[in-house]
């Protein structure tokens, strides 16, 4: 449910250039949520915003043939979204953040752009993976 409320506000900052932090207000007036997922979805989103460009330019040198920009709203923040987790220091494994990425890209998206995602992030893991074995 957080993961789901940060793309909700991703979608909301893309689309609208509002402030962040007006965005949030205005999401937790209209939406009542437990803290937990609060809390969760406000670091998505705020960790997501704040470190957007270096997330953009890590999922632009996965994608083949597609600028960030032609893609569609919703597919584009799911990408950035799970691509915020997957190079944070989170704690929930990379196939887990897939995954999530991949039933929220099902259920506001489409299923060609679950397969989309699921190439992208699955690209990025991979060279994530990759780095930390170098290391």
């Amino acid at each position: 449910m957080a993961r789901e409320c940060a793309l909700q506000m991703l979608y909301e900052y893309d689309v609208g250039k509002q402030p962040p932090e007006d965005i949030m207000e205005t999401f937790w007036e209209m939406n009542e949520h437990p803290d937990k997922v609060r809390e969760f979805a406000n670091q998505l989103f705020s960790g997501t915003v704040a470190r957007l460009k270096d997330i953009d330019r890590t999922i632009q040198q996965h994608t083949k043939n597609w600028r960030l920009i032609r893609m569609a709203a919703v597919d584009r923040n799911i990408l950035r979204l799970a691509a915020f987790e997957l190079l944070s220091d989170c704690k929930t494994p990379g196939t887990v953040v897939i995954n999530e990425a991949l039933e929220i890209a099902k259920k506001y998206s489409t299923h060609e752009s679950a397969q989309f995602v699921n190439g992208i992030l699955d690209s990025v893991k991979n060279e994530l993976t990759r780095k930390e074995a170098e290391e």
